[in-house]
């Protein structure tokens, strides 16, 4: 059986780390923990788990921490967290069974990252990212900030899942601007930016809502066509999303359009062009777009991934938009539909509601 290191960065993680470790520290061979410079418990939490618990400089560069954690393992191979992540009991099974059994050809293990839940806690935002990685290969963490690890060769996907808990921690340790500020710093430096730094930077100033600034840099990033392709459509949704802040109805319309240039419609496209129609009272045109979120299969995308625009949220429209066209028992259809997804939703059982008064009115 293959030996992991667990590789972490931390500062001031004193609310989530344990419940991070305790989740994930019995399923590896060694614990490295990187601390940047926490003023809190953090440390001596981590003492509860591992000894080796290292100090590192830090310098607004997240890349030059986690190549330095993956720098102190001794393992085959290395497995990355944040103290917000957490693997689910069901995970940690499968977790121990993927190690159990993992050939040493591979290189790498991509895992689901689920980053935001509904009132059920199920999984409304995922995307994969790459989590276990052979040691010898020497892969490397790459940009400053939104760093990413460039892996390549025997890349398996697997079904473990990491939740991202970043409600159980308070907002007040990491400042709501030290990304942008980090971005911000390199472009008074004179630094070129590569077509991923052009991204994530207009992610940040959306984040801000400085939307005019970031649909200039999406623009600019667009238009280097040197992005990943799910990037490229994550820019084309988050530039309508400016647009629509900015009452900018004309380019919110062509900004979504424009992502189909790159790949089928994501649901998220297909459903915000619907609700531009539904808006219009054009339920016809709405429809088509609604069906076509359900229909279009991307479950191989390794991009951003909203199940909710693939499940309830479009049923929930197609009720609406049927029951205009005077096609009721589609609507009803749809209504059922999404109850299937979200039994308790108001929307829904207010309809069920509304579908009974309106057929003992009509008897």
């Amino acid at each position: 059986m293959v030996e992991v290191s667990l590789c972490m960065i931390v500062k001031n993680e004193e609310e989530v780390l344990r419940q991070c470790l305790e989740s994930v520290a019995h399923l590896c061979d060694e614990v490295i923990i990187v601390d940047t410079g926490s003023t809190d418990r953090t440390k001596e939490i981590a003492a509860d788990f591992t000894d080796q618990i290292f100090d590192f400089e830090w310098v607004d560069d997240f890349s030059a921490a986690r190549n330095f954690a993956f720098s102190q393992a001794n393992g085959d191979y290395i497995f990355w967290l944040d103290a917000d992540d957490i693997l689910a009991e069901e995970d940690q099974r499968k977790c121990k069974q993927l190690l159990a059994g993992l050939d040493e050809s591979v290189d790498a293990v991509s895992m689901l990252y689920h980053i935001a839940f509904d009132e059920y806690d199920h999984p409304t935002f995922s995307y994969r990212r790459n989590r276990l990685v052979k040691r010898s290969r020497n892969f490397q963490w790459i940009g400053p900030v939104h760093e990413y690890l460039e892996v390549n060769g025997n890349i398996i996907a697997s079904d473990v899942a990491i939740r991202h808990r970043k409600s159980d921690k308070s907002t007040e340790s990491v400042p709501k601007d030290r990304n942008l500020k980090i971005y911000q710093k390199r472009l008074e430096r004179g630094e070129k930016f590569t077509p991923r730094d052009l991204f994530y930077y207009a992610n940040e100033l959306k984040d801000h809502r400085q939307f005019q600034k970031a649909a200039i840099y999406y623009r600019e990033f667009l238009a280097t066509k040197k992005g990943w392709v799910e990037d490229e459509i994550r820019a084309c949704i988050n530039m309508a999303a400016c647009y629509r802040s900015l009452g900018n109805q004309e380019k919110e319309i062509e900004s979504l359009v424009m992502s189909i240039i790159y790949d089928v419609p994501r649901p998220e496209v297909s459903c915000r062009i619907g609700d531009l129609y539904k808006e219009k009272n054009m339920f016809e045109k709405a429809i088509i777009w609604y069906r076509l979120a359900i229909e279009i299969d991307i479950s191989d995308s390794q991009g951003f991934y909203q199940q909710s625009y693939a499940t309830w949220y479009p049923h929930l429209q197609l009720c609406v938009c049927y029951w205009h066209t005077g096609d009721h028992d589609r609507a009803v259809e749809h209504n059922n539909k999404a109850k299937h997804y979200r039994p308790n939703d108001t929307q829904v059982q207010y309809n069920e509601k509304f579908f009974k008064e309106y057929a003992k009115n009509k008897q």
